[in-house]
């Protein structure tokens, strides 16, 4: 499940589907625009795949590529392949790197929603890229054939909350979860896409020699009076060319034959097992090789007695345990059989199987000074004794000593613009607005390292605040921010107005600006 649009999704809930307009994008394959850079284009790291040295980025900025394990960056962003759309999930299947995008769209009524805008996938690392419109039915696709059964089905024919949020493969197939589109798969690079059943909410296993009788509809109404949960599919991973996992906001859903023409189904949730998940909503699965595990970020859904946390089974989903109980995971990661768990409080990992787990210390750059000051981390990726951490405000990768746990070198990707020059400096979000936020200084120490000294002044130039006193920087018109918090040295919010700041430098002449805050 790609984090980005969890701010939708306690909407995606309420909201009726006749109040949904169209959205329709064009071009087929063209060579997208490739900016290189020392850090990613965002600072919104939604998903992340690292194999040997190349890590992929989907960023709420397009896609970002390293193939030198987050040295320099190749950004794609900003041409019409992209747009300013977000990225909501990305896949990396026998050479082939795929991406799908969406962005929030106004409706009837003034409300925004998550609408998808299709998927796009290249085999040459980037240097051309094939879109994929974002799947749809058509006004008389009212019907689905399973097996002996002829169901009825709800056509999907707009692409407002249908947007894909997870991708996973078996063999050649590509399975994406769209939410209202629910599960489809393709076997021709998604010029073709199946739709696949899953169990009705009533029902906790389906196999094509069944006698069945239910709609296969996310929302009930006029075409289908009853809609299921199990119909709004969230997340997808495989675990091996036959197995497949689905998560919904009714469980998780398991085939050993994914391949199949019509796939059998058994649903694990809360309510049909001794020893079940917390929570329904599964918003993000993992399954860990080394230690044959499945993990799942089950949320609460419906049911009271459901709760908050990740859940996970080492027999194959028959039984699961549950830990971090109250934590909102977005994603899970693995170093050998060690979990790396993603959330709103940290990036939790654990080296006894989830009985207890370790958060990192501060994460700072080992060489410039800049820190990662978020606890949000929606992604991360394992290669080697490299791990990559994807947060709401910016990127870390560790380089971490062997046999220790979040201890190495730590280096911090922040996404800012490029100094006009050496000599400039600026700051943002300029109106600031400390409660809600932290102030970003940009400024070059032209690529040497240099002792750094930030002040803070009101409208009178009287001294308010310092933000870092001779504190070793290294960095250049591509460089990292530090931060102030909008506090006083007593540790009071300062008050709306004008201030001044000044970075002394080395002995170089101090750099002046203005900050207004405004609360």
């Amino acid at each position: 499940m790609k984090k980005l649009f969890f701010v939708f999704i306690t909407v995606l809930f309420q909201v009726n589907f006749a109040q949904i307009s169209t959205y329709k994008i064009g071009d087929e394959i063209s060579k997208l625009e490739k900016i290189s850079s020392l850090n990613p284009t965002s600072n919104t790291i939604i998903d992340i795949i690292a194999f040997g040295d190349t890590v992929w980025l989907g960023t709420s900025r397009g896609v970002s590529l390293s193939t030198d394990r987050g040295e320099s960056w190749i950004n794609f962003y900003g041409r019409s392949d992209f747009g300013t759309d977000n990225v909501s999930a990305i896949g990396y299947n026998n050479g082939v790197f795929w991406c799908a995008t969406a962005k929030s769209q106004e409706v009837t009524g003034g409300q925004k929603l998550p609408t998808g805008t299709g998927l796009k996938y290249t085999t040459d690392f980037g240097n051309t890229w094939n879109s994929v419109p974002q799947p749809i039915d058509g006004q008389n696709d009212n019907q689905v054939q399973y097996g002996i059964n002829t169901l009825s089905a709800l056509p999907v024919t707009v692409t407002v909350q249908n947007l894909c949020y997870d991708i996973a493969f078996t063999g050649n197939t590509i399975w994406i979860a769209t939410f209202a589109g629910g599960l489809r798969r393709s076997t021709d690079n998604g010029q073709t896409w199946q739709r696949i059943v899953l169990p009705p909410d009533n029902k906790n296993s389906i196999a094509p020699t069944d006698t069945l009788d239910f709609c296969l509809a996310p929302v009930g109404g006029s075409f289908c009076s009853v809609g299921n949960l199990n119909h709004r599919v969230f997340s997808v991973i495989a675990v091996n060319d036959s197995t497949l996992l689905v998560g919904t906001a009714n469980g998780i859903n398991k085939t050993t034959n994914a391949n199949a023409q019509f796939p059998s189904w058994v649903k694990f949730n809360h309510q049909n097992q001794a020893n079940p998940i917390s929570g329904n909503f599964i918003t993000a699965l993992g399954y860990n090789k080394t230690s044959n595990t499945i993990w799942a970020s089950t949320w609460k859904a419906e049911d009271p007695n459901e709760f908050y946390g990740v859940s996970y089974s080492s027999d194959g989903g028959l039984n699961w345990q549950t830990t971090l109980i109250d934590e909102r995971p977005h994603n899970f990661a693995f170093k050998f059989a060690q979990p790396i768990v993603l959330t709103d409080n940290g990036a939790f990992r654990s080296t006894d199987d989830g009985q207890t787990w370790i958060l990192p210390n501060s994460i700072v750059d080992n060489q410039t000074g800049a820190q990662l000051r978020t606890n949000v981390f929606y992604s991360a990726a394992v290669t080697g004794n490299y791990i990559f951490l994807g947060s709401d405000d910016g990127l870390a990768r560790l380089k971490e000593n062997i046999g220790t746990v979040w201890q190495g070198e730590w280096k911090v990707y922040l996404s800012s613009s490029a100094l006009n020059s050496n000599d400039d400096s600026y700051c943002y979000p300029n109106p600031f607005s400390p409660r809600q936020e932290l102030l970003k200084f940009r400024y070059s120490t032209k690529g040497v390292q240099e002792n750094v000294t930030i002040r803070i002044y009101d409208f009178a130039f009287n001294y308010v605040a310092t933000v870092i006193q001779n504190a070793p920087r290294l960095t250049d018109i591509e460089g990292a921010p530090d931060f102030w918090d909008g506090r006083d040295d007593n540790g009071n919010y300062v008050p709306n107005g004008v201030y001044f700041y000044r970075i002394e430098i080395g002995n170089n002449d101090p750099l002046f600006g203005k900050i207004l805050v405004l609360q």
